[in-house]
């Protein structure tokens, strides 16, 4: 599967680089990990159950620190 770990790779390298430009575009962060979340369910098997909790979790830990740093960012988040 080292094929997918270069996805994974260039997906979170992509990610951050969006991120470190456009701080604010809350929709961009979240499609960003949507990606990231489905590509690392498919890299370990995850099942749809599994994949679902991750990105729920991933997106509670997202709000839970940008909400305090960026409160008129993530105040309309969705």
């Amino acid at each position: 599967m080292h094929g997918l770990d270069d996805e994974i790779a260039v997906l979170r390298v992509k990610l951050r680089t969006a991120l470190e430009e456009n701080p604010q575009d809350v929709k961009l962060m979240f499609k960003g990990l949507e990606l990231l979340v489905k590509a690392l369910a498919a890299r370990y098997r995850l099942s749809q159950r599994a994949e679902d909790e991750l990105s729920e979790r991933v997106e509670a830990v997202l709000r839970d620190l940008g909400g305090p740093l960026y409160p008129e960012v993530f105040g309309d988040a969705a």
